[in-house]
């Protein structure tokens, strides 16, 4: 695909791991599709995509888990460009390259990400706003997950991932773990079980969900109200991969853990405690002990 024939400076734009704090499947739509209903936060690792404007749309991928994206004709981030490209005529274009640094198939969305970096950059480039309807459209069309990592803030996400209303999170210190075993989502949805038309939540739920808590609320405040709603994937992502108990046991015995769960459709885990310092002693304890784990110690926000 040719692009306006205009170089210019490297663009960069971070791909931030995205966190399903809880995850509610409300029930499978006629269609196929999923309705959920998730507390999504951000975390402090990301991927890293640049842009170099120029007349080709090519990409390359650097970077410890390159390796693990897959065809490159494949990438989330030629397939936004690609659709952005049939949206808005004489888009300008150029060269990506992609250093992968989060593990992929790890229910924290990093392909989705790194797609939405690439129309962040890509608006930029052209002189969009992020709440453009062509670019909004575009970011759903590409994936379920990356309309809410274009604007990477924490939030509830609703629907099948277009209804978007932000948080006031506060900064929740977290060890994020991952096997380094990867997971398809189709597998886990298959698992749950839910044929076309089948509700998991009923009117009685939906009266009794929670309230999140509002601006300065504290790390504690959120923890009780996350406390109070799950992740449905979780259990059948523990038969798709029991690893995943393993991890979470890992992160559960740890010293100063509030809370303890999977992201997503898994294999990441994460857990949340009362401060960095309690985050940085379980990452490196679980680390040493695990030295075949993905393990981040970090923030959520």
């Amino acid at each position: 695909m040719l692009a306006s024939t205009v170089t210019g400076a490297p663009l960069q734009e971070q791909g931030r791991a995205k966190v399903n704090l809880t995850l509610r499947v409300v029930g499978r739509r006629v269609d196929g599709y999923h309705d959920l209903e998730s507390v999504v936060a951000f975390a402090d690792c990301a991927d890293q995509l640049t842009l170099v404007p120029g007349p080709e749309l090519t990409l390359t991928t650097t970077g410890p888990l390159a390796a693990a994206c897959g065809e490159t004709s494949d990438n989330l981030v030629l397939k936004a460009a690609r659709l952005l490209a049939e949206s808005v005529p004489g888009l300008k274009l150029g060269a990506f390259e992609l250093e992968k640094v989060l593990p992929v198939a790890a229910g924290i969305g990093g392909g989705s990400a790194d797609a939405a970096a690439a129309l962040r950059l890509l608006a930029r480039l052209n002189g969009l706003s992020l709440d453009d309807p062509r670019l909004q459209a575009v970011a759903l069309k590409t994936g379920a997950d990356v309309p809410v990592c274009v604007p990477s803030r924490a939030c509830t996400m609703t629907g099948v991932g277009e209804n978007l209303q932000p948080l006031a999170l506060p900064v929740l210190p977290c060890v994020m773990i991952n096997p380094r075993v990867p997971v398809a989502t189709k597998d886990v949805f298959q698992a749950l079980g839910l044929k076309p038309g089948d509700l998991l939540v009923g009117v009685t739920d939906v009266l009794t969900a929670p309230s999140w808590p509002t601006a300065g609320a504290s790390i504690g405040d959120w923890v009780s109200a996350l406390d109070q709603v799950k992740n449905d994937l979780e259990p059948p992502a523990l038969k798709v991969q029991p690893i995943i108990g393993t991890v979470l046991g890992a992160l559960r015995a740890s010293h100063g853990v509030l809370l303890a769960r999977m992201s997503g459709s898994g294999a990441t885990c994460f857990a949340i405690y009362g401060s960095e310092a309690d985050a940085n002693a379980a990452g490196a304890q679980i680390s040493a002990d695990h030295p075949e784990w993905w393990v981040h110690a970090g923030t959520l926000s």
